[in-house]
């Protein structure tokens, strides 16, 4: 499978995503890191993505390849990330068919009912776990 995690700024929650994914999947999978600017895909790359990529045009071009795509409910709000969300990145994700786990993390003040406060550390061990059952839901051809 194709795991894709996208992110922005300074790709702190990218590099963490795809180095406990590397942790979770092993190398049976292949992780594509794909950043909102290039600081943020260096993060993710140098923590071990398999493949990058930078900008609205790679995350369009790439998300129809990816089985999952892991990433903050900040990138499917438009001018989140202090503008760095275009609509075109939005829509590349939530038009991908790719499965979306979505950590809701608060920043844009926008709430979702039913999920918690957790902190940072929840949330991406939730993600993870999350993926795994994904990944493992899925047979070899």
């Amino acid at each position: 499978m194709r795991v894709c995690v996208i992110d922005g700024r300074g790709g702190g929650l990218g590099s963490r995503l795809v180095a406990g994914l590397q942790s979770e999947l092993g190398l049976a999978h292949s992780i594509v890191a794909l950043g909102t600017n290039t600081v943020a895909a260096a993060a993710m790359k140098q923590a071990g993505a398999t493949q990058v990529g930078v900008g609205p045009r790679a995350i369009a071009d790439t998300l129809p390849t990816v089985d999952v795509i892991v990433t903050s409910l900040n990138l499917v709000l438009s001018g989140a990330m202090l503008g760095e969300v275009t609509p075109e990145i939005v829509h590349a994700i939530l038009g991908a068919r790719a499965t979306k786990v979505l950590l809701p993390l608060n920043r844009a003040r926008v709430e979702i009912v039913g999920a918690g406060a957790d902190t940072l550390e929840v949330l991406i061990t939730q993600s993870l776990s999350r993926v795994r059952a994904l990944v493992g839901s899925v047979r070899p051809a």
